[in-house]
């Protein structure tokens, strides 16, 4: 349960892992990591109990049943936060502090480790699921650096809505040279290839329920891999709290404040669908699960965006973001 700080992260991680070696050295402890997107500290009731005006009960179980990790250090944006935990490595090291354009020399490089990748030599399966956001090339794909499958998105939320922008252009080979992606589904093969298929664009309708759709594969996949005896690695990330972000019209009003709000409690849900597979498949026990988020939110949400008590938000370098 922890803010966006990355050296305990790394820490806590790591800690977590030499615990599960000693605990399940036997049989090997499924891991489950959840991630939000922007997420700040005050957007999780467990730490504001309700200050903010709504609750977020799934996450806040996490909390209560486990470890909570406050005092840690991390990245700033997305790709930093993201490349930094599936690497292990500094963005120093990996370059991994943006991504550029569509198409661009940016993103996982074939000498990139991944957690991924060295649970997968322990006979892991391992899936991916949501927001990427480490390069957008066939060769940048998660199923290219250890994981078995990935379904989700590419960019972040408003790059992929530019294209309905109104000034966007309408030259189609500016659309296919430099537009985004569209939500990718793709598999790592046998011989070293990837089998990838693109699902369509991420448009803001989809946006409303394309955390449905990602949370659901990766709940199947959780269950697949659970039936075929499968130790398993799952990392789902949410689109929630992404500043650009559409909350489906019967969700809105849920939080009884604002379509901000609303979506944070829908996040919580998915949450929960994850806790609840986890309970009905009587594999709690023996998987570790782990949440947190890239970076920390955006000011431009009423009324502070959750960086409560912090100085700052995303893409600076105070504790807000």
């Amino acid at each position: 349960m922890l803010r966006n700080k990355l050296g305990g992260r790394l820490l806590s991680a790591a800690a977590i892992l030499a615990c599960a070696g000693a605990a399940f050295a036997a049989d090997k402890p499924n891991i489950l990591v959840v991630w939000g997107d922007d997420i700040g500290q005050s957007n999780i009731s467990y730490f504001t109990h309700g200050l903010m005006g709504y609750q977020t009960p799934n996450i806040d179980r996490i909390a209560s049943e486990g470890m909570t990790f406050t005092d840690y250090y991390g990245e700033q944006s997305c790709t930093a936060g993201r490349s930094s935990f599936i690497t292990g490595q500094s963005v120093f090291r990996t370059g991994l502090s943006k991504v550029g354009l569509p198409g661009a020399k940016e993103g996982m490089q074939v000498e990139d480790p991944t957690i991924a990748g060295l649970l997968k030599q322990q006979g892991y399966a391992t899936g991916q699921f949501g927001k990427n956001h480490l390069g957008d090339r066939d060769e940048m794909l998660p199923t290219n650096h250890g994981f078995d499958e990935f379904f989700g998105n590419l960019y972040h939320l408003n790059a992929e809505e530019e294209p309905e922008n109104e000034d966007y252009p309408k030259d189609p080979e500016f659309r296919k040279k430099y537009g985004p992606r569209g939500v990718i589904h793709s598999w790592a093969m046998a011989d070293g290839t990837q089998k990838i298929e693109d699902t369509g664009p991420l448009t803001k309708k989809r946006m409303e329920t394309v955390d449905d759709e990602t949370a659901q594969r990766a709940l199947e996949f959780i269950e697949e891999q659970h039936k075929a005896g499968k130790p398993w690695f799952v990392w789902w990330n949410g689109t929630r709290m992404h500043f650009r972000t559409h909350v489906k019209d019967e969700l809105r009003g849920i939080s009884g404040q604002d379509e901000y709000a609303d979506g944070m409690v829908e996040h919580d849900r998915h949450i929960g669908l994850f806790l609840d597979k986890l309970d009905d498949l009587g594999i709690a026990d023996n998987t570790l699960v782990f949440y947190s988020t890239d970076n920390g939110p955006h000011m431009n949400t009423w009324p502070d965006a959750a960086m409560t008590p912090f100085r700052g938000e995303k893409n600076t370098n105070w504790e807000g973001g």
